[in-house]
């Protein structure tokens, strides 16, 4: 038998029935072994789904309690945290990163200055549209744009030497919110919520506020749980828009609809128990129940007319324009959802520009003295009120505030003259309260405010600063989703700890 006879028989004597049936059972068992090995935890760690080398560190999870609350990774001062989000970029040459030199070089056009960004030809150098001044203690230097905002400098924690994958809005606003500019992946505030739960089992464990004009560019990407549990995706109202189906109808008494409530959740329970371990079906389920008790508590925190006339007077409920009213009623709302325990409230200044008439968010191509003017009014009183409230109820002691953008506009004008384009490479976020140091800036853009030159600080480093502060390591707060350990820092980001107090 010459060799290619020998091939083909040995080819034949492997692919016949019998050793075809004999190797699929032994193939078919070693699954089914591995199968059961794994459901018991009797397997080895796969070191190809650790995040970072480190083994992940999954929160125990009630399918019938989702929000119930959990120990973070490690102790921490903050317990919950209210994150203020301007869409649209906010102009940092033009708040609060001063830059003497574009004072020096307005009207000019330096060498080394890009011919065209984002959205076509550029200008020339501008200085900021607004006069900076020192303020507080410390002497930080802010615009005269936020004055209200510029009072309160010496509690802050200022980022300037941010920048970020993408110069696109709704690549943005994913980016910064969910670690990825693609939608689909969870939330910052579906990350926390997975891992801690909430202390209030009658409200959300997590609440997006959106501007009274609507949602941002990326919508309910900003605050969804991507593919973490349905039941970790923030739930979306305003004082202006409350969720209307958690309201009881007036022909309904209270005790009729407990009863209903009582038999829902009976018929619930009994058909969970056909489908054992359906997470999405006991999200869902969990969900619901908790709309139930939002029909007391939603109405209860949302209702501010037992608020003195000092604070509604201090928040801006009476005066400015109408935008500016509904926002401050916002403000109002998130330091009682803070108050009453929600874990993560995500409080929107800006939405998509086709929401509405006219100005919509911080978007400033053209006429930034006015867009950006605008904004201010709207933003500045009402969240500076929101800050100084919570300080003097003492929440920030264990509460950690954000402000932030998803990235900021260039030091020189867009050839129209009167706007500023968009600037991936610079920008400045801020935080205040449990956890970080009062008063203090960590990093600096260049001399014109163009690009992060000094102790750069990636988004994902932010995010792995803010899960920090919140008891969690970035590295092993992970979720295993299509064969990888999927986190909000993705693979990269390290904890900024010169900001930690």
């Amino acid at each position: 038998m010459n060799e290619s006879e020998k091939v083909s028989f040995l080819g034949r004597r492997l692919l016949d029935r019998r050793n075809f049936l004999h190797t699929a059972g032994l193939s078919t068992a070693g699954i089914a072994l591995t199968s059961i090995l794994a459901s018991e935890g009797l397997l080895g760690k796969d070191s190809s789904h650790s995040a970072g080398g480190k083994t992940p560190i999954r929160p125990e999870i009630n399918p019938k309690m989702p929000y119930a609350p959990r120990l973070p990774h490690f102790d921490t001062a903050a317990k919950q945290v209210l994150v203020i989000y301007c869409p649209g970029a906010v102009s940092h040459v033009d708040t609060f990163d001063y830059k003497p030199a574009l004072m020096k070089m307005h009207g000019k056009k330096p060498p080394g200055l890009p011919a065209v960004t984002f959205e076509g030809p550029t200008g020339n150098i501008a200085k900021p549209f607004w006069d900076f001044k020192p303020r507080g203690q410390t002497g930080k230097m802010v615009s005269d744009l936020l004055p209200n905002l510029a009072e309160q400098v010496d509690d802050f924690c200022f980022f300037h030497s941010l920048h970020t994958d993408t110069s696109a809005h709704p690549q943005g606003e994913n980016f910064f919110n969910t670690g990825f500019t693609m939608e689909g992946f969870p939330s910052f505030g579906a990350w926390v919520t997975y891992a801690l739960g909430t202390e209030n089992q009658e409200l959300p464990a997590f609440v997006a506020i959106n501007d009274p004009r609507g949602l941002a560019r990326s919508g309910k990407n900003n605050f969804g749980s991507g593919f973490l549990p349905a039941a970790f995706q923030g739930t979306d109202f305003s004082a202006k828009n409350p969720p209307s189906n958690l309201f009881r109808p007036k022909s309904y008494t209270s005790r009729t609809d407990q009863r209903t409530v009582d038999l829902l959740q009976r018929l619930n329970a009994q058909h969970l128990q056909h489908y054992p371990g359906d997470a999405d079906l006991a999200g869902r389920i969990a969900s619901y129940e908790l709309a139930g008790k939002m029909q007391t508590s939603v109405p209860e925190v949302m209702d501010i007319s037992g608020e003195t006339a000092a604070t509604l007077k201090m928040y801006g409920t009476d005066t400015g324009s109408d935008l500016k009213k509904e926002y401050a009623k916002n403000c109002i709302l998130a330091r009682r959802l803070i108050e009453k325990g929600v874990r993560v409230v995500q409080l929107f200044n800006g939405s998509d520009p086709a929401g509405g008439n006219g100005i919509t968010n911080w978007d400033s191509h053209s006429k930034i003295k006015k867009t950006h003017a605008m904004q201010a009014e709207i933003m500045d009183q009402p969240t500076a009120a929101l800050i100084a409230d919570m300080k003097q109820r003492g929440l920030l002691d264990d509460t950690l505030v954000v402000w932030a953008t998803e990235f900021g506009r260039m030091p020189f004008l867009q050839a129209n003259g009167t706007g500023r384009d968009h600037n991936p490479d610079a920008f400045t976020c801020f935080m205040t309260g449990a956890g970080v140091k009062k008063g203090f800036s960590y990093g600096e853009s260049d001399e014109f405010g163009f690009k992060a030159a000094v102790d750069k600080t990636s988004v994902y480093d932010f995010n792995a600063t803010l899960l920090h502060l919140m008891g969690l390591d970035h590295e092993r707060l992970t979720f295993y989703h299509n064969g990888l350990e999927r986190r909000l820092t993705n693979v990269h980001g390290h904890v900024i700890k010169d900001v930690l107090a």
